[in-house]
């Protein structure tokens, strides 16, 4: 999954792939402590899609929170400005 389909995600179904991944991960580090893992680069793509999925989310929740308190302060000053007139 590239960073901009994460992007279009949301925050529920980005958590449920960080899941699946977390689990596929696992059963890659089994498969390597077992000698059965072919492919060793899955192991450090999973753990970057990891990453990047819990990036976006930040950014995403960081977001809804500033679009919160800046709405905060522009109804408190609108209600300054209904009390002072």
């Amino acid at each position: 999954m590239k960073l901009d389909e994460m992007r279009e995600k949301t925050v529920d179904e980005l958590q449920s792939a960080i899941n699946d991944w977390k689990k596929n991960l696992f059963n890659y580090k089994l498969q390597l402590s077992t000698h059965k893992l072919e492919n060793t680069a899955l192991i450090s793509k999973t753990k970057k899609l990891i990453a990047q999925a819990k990036t976006v989310i930040k950014e995403k929740t960081s977001c809804e929170q500033s679009a919160k308190a800046a709405a905060g302060t522009v109804n408190a000053s609108k209600q300054a400005e209904v009390e002072n007139a």
